[in-house]
């Protein structure tokens, strides 16, 4: 007995958590238990950041410390290499209070677990760079300029690089889809 699509579909929405009707028709599956099999996870990504980051920093040391070197003598190089290492640890910071608020939450991003680390992490970078700020303020061994136009540098460059690394990493949209060829655990 052959019933119309519209039926079909009515008899689908019904049963939102069951596969359609006809298991031939579709090959994506949309149950609860393919969610749990394939969560999304944003680590890939992250690393990628945190590696090129990493790239952006020494670039930042190298090549501001070279500049600094031309403008200031040691305190330019002193200043670039001071930057470097304080764009390195705060975007660090970041990436990885990201991805242990992952773990920690379950994979939970609206877990308050989840908001807790990441504000915490926030908290202590605004501490961090509030005593960073306040002891170069008067320091005679980093050049202002020098240290001021790597931080900028530092910064535009890790936009660049988080850029990157998200038009080069792949990352489902989605995480409750098996597509056809994936493995099923279970």
């Amino acid at each position: 007995m052959n019933s119309s699509p519209r039926d079909r579909i009515e008899q689908w929405t019904d049963h939102a958590v069951a596969a359609p009707p006809n298991e031939q028709e579709s090959s994506i599956v949309t149950s609860p238990s393919a969610a749990a099999r394939t969560p999304a996870s944003v680590a890939p990504l992250l690393r990628r950041v945190l590696l090129y980051n990493g790239v952006v920093a020494l670039a930042i040391a190298v090549v501001g410390g070279a500049i600094g070197a031309l403008q200031s003598g040691w305190r330019g190089v002193g200043a670039a290499l001071l930057a470097a290492a304080l764009t390195a640890v705060f975007l660090g910071l970041t990436s990885v209070s990201i991805l242990v608020a992952h773990r920690l939450a379950g994979g939970d991003g609206t877990s308050p677990v989840f908001y807790a680390v990441i504000l915490g992490t926030l908290l202590v970078k605004f501490v961090i760079f509030f005593i960073a700020m306040t002891a170069l303020r008067y320091a005679d061994v980093v050049d202002p300029l020098v240290f001021g136009l790597a931080v900028v540098a530092a910064v535009l460059g890790s936009l660049v690089g988080d850029a990157v690394a998200m038009m080069r990493t792949r990352v489902p949209y989605v995480s409750d889809v098996a597509l056809p060829g994936d493995r099923a655990d279970g």
